[in-house]
């Protein structure tokens, strides 16, 4: 079996086909002819895999995609102004699309040009919210290579919350490749070292129409991108929380923990309330005790004590963040101690510091939690000295300038 794949830049068109590798996972990688300079990047990350496993709504290790995309790069330079990115949605030059049927699996995505979609109005995202979502970024290095931190772990949440949402997935290989060709493809649009980062929205939907209640007989796998700067306007200074004590963003048995977006619907009327008060965002509680702290509108919470840190366990009612994952990490190796339990709203009370975890935030120190009417603050409002150290520590890393040795940085050379 070959595919191929097309990139041209103004100038030069570039061919990568796959072809027989050598023996490592199934996998095949691409071999470009005539690769101008600005298509290095396309020669050297794009891969393949020819394996497949079965699950109910479609195989999870699918067949290579073709990218059958003929697309031209442009090479002027972008006019935005980097020093005052916010987070808020750019248009920018290319997105990555993909469709199969329900039972079968994915094979073929293209780059097609940023714009709207047709969908029929008995789409299943439309009628029964059948759809998921992820976050991830990419980092421009001082040398011009691009960084990209621990997408496959978006791939294997996305595959989990597909078998909940009776979805097929793209494999953690197509994920990937998927990824990486729509970042090349809009390399321009990357900030400069320290001014933000690429903002990557990989989208599955059920796109196929269905009138009664049933998973839809089609599926759309789509990803864009936008340069972003800070997702609070605060950037790193604290944050102002309000406890939310009657509204709940999940419940035990439900979908929170994967990334539907049903999910972010739910929390927009007690979080636009709050924001009308003057607070930043929500922090929700638990549905059935009403006490212990689940997580803020889109970040996990973390609450610092000593030399302990706590956050909520994951039970199904919590989105099981990679950037929580991965601070958890971070922490440990820099010598705290990191337990996953049930938190209590009087430990939050109690705290020394606190601070939110999330791929659109990173890290954002909370500088003050309002329950009930009673208001406490931490760390005299300013960033407390954990925040601080967790967020350089993994923000270095995910920019490049820190020693890789968890191994969660892949490279676009």
């Amino acid at each position: 079996m070959e595919t191929a794949a097309v990139f041209s830049t103004a100038a030069t068109v570039a061919t990568v086909a796959t072809v027989a590798g050598r023996a490592n996972g199934g996998l095949r990688y691409p071999l470009l002819s005539f690769p101008p300079p600005n298509n290095n990047k396309f020669r050297n990350q794009l891969r393949f895999t020819s394996l497949n496993s079965s699950t109910t709504y479609g195989n999870v290790n699918a067949r290579a995609i073709e990218v059958a995309s003929s697309l031209s790069v442009p090479s002027e330079t972008v006019d935005l102004n980097w020093d005052n990115l916010g987070f808020g949605l750019v248009h920018t030059d290319y997105m990555y699309t993909m469709k199969c049927s329900l039972g079968e699996s994915f094979t073929k995505g293209e780059l097609v040009p940023f714009g709207n979609i047709e969908i029929n109005p008995s789409a299943g995202v439309l009628n029964y919210g059948q759809g998921l979502f992820e976050g991830l970024k990419a980092y421009r290095k001082e040398d011009g290579n691009i960084l990209l931190f621990r997408p496959e772990e978006n791939a294997k949440r996305m595959m989990a919350g597909a078998e909940r949402m009776c979805m097929p997935s793209p494999s953690v290989d197509q994920f990937l490749q998927a990824v990486k060709a729509t970042v090349l493809a809009n390399e321009r649009w990357i900030p400069p070292p320290g001014k933000g980062s690429l903002y990557i929205r990989p989208l599955l939907m059920g796109s196929g129409s269905v009138l009664g209640l049933a998973p839809a007989p089609e599926y759309t796998f789509l990803v864009y991108v936008s340069p972003v700067g800070n997702y609070f306007k605060e950037g790193l200074s604290p944050i102002n929380l309000v406890v939310e004590t009657e509204m709940h963003r999940a419940t035990p048995g439900g979908t929170g923990g994967v990334k539907t977006i049903g999910n972010y619907a739910a929390v927009l009327k007690a979080q636009g309330a709050a924001k009308a008060k003057g607070y930043s965002d929500v922090l929700y509680l638990d549905s059935t005790h009403k006490k212990y702290l689940e997580e803020v509108s889109s970040c996990n919470i973390f609450v610092v004590k000593g030399n302990t840190i706590s956050t909520p366990d994951i039970k199904g009612t919590i989105l099981p963040g990679i950037t929580r994952k991965s601070i958890i990490d971070v922490a440990r190796d820099q010598g705290f101690e990191v337990f996953e339990k049930p938190v209590t709203v009087d430990e939050l009370l109690d705290a020394d510091e606190v601070f939110c975890t999330g791929t659109a935030v990173v890290v954002s120190p909370v500088g003050s939690i309002t329950y009930l009417g009673k208001r406490v603050t931490y760390g005299n409002t300013g960033v407390g000295l954990v925040s601080q150290q967790l967020y350089s520590g993994l923000t270095r890393l995910q920019m490049g300038l820190a020693d890789d040795k968890m191994g969660w940085i892949v490279e676009l050379k």
